[in-house]
């Protein structure tokens, strides 16, 4: 028995004319849902980096530095009491919210479909 020579023998069109750009429609068979184009990526990605530059040179750590009128702050905080407040505080948090779910969870025990209690 041989090898089956594949659609090319049976008279099907060369694989170069069959396959399409990605990005494109075809002008038959599969249409494809949301077509990619090149221009519209490259214009969407220049309208993201020119919107995040100018975000990030309007709000420059150099106008901090200038007092406002009215301004009092107070003193600033130790590494431990940073720490403490942004990392120990939100963990304990955490912890006694879930405690709190686990202890007061009133719901039974299900059991699958095999029999087997979970």
């Amino acid at each position: 028995m041989s090898p089956d020579p594949g659609p090319a023998a049976a008279g099907a069109a060369p694989l170069f004319r069959v396959l399409r750009h990605p990005g494109r429609v075809s002008g038959s068979g599969v249409r494809y849902f949301c077509t990619v184009d090149k221009k519209n990526a490259l214009r969407v990605g220049a309208l993201a980096a020119g919107t995040t530059l100018m975000m990030l040179l309007m709000s420059s750590p150099a106008l901090a530095l200038t007092r406002d009128d009215g301004d009092d702050p107070g003193t600033g905080l130790s590494v431990i009491e940073t720490l403490g407040l942004y990392v120990v505080a939100p963990i304990v948090l955490f912890a006694v919210i879930a405690g709190l779910v686990m202890v007061l969870d009133k719901s039974k025990h299900r059991v699958t479909k095999a029999g087997a209690k979970t």
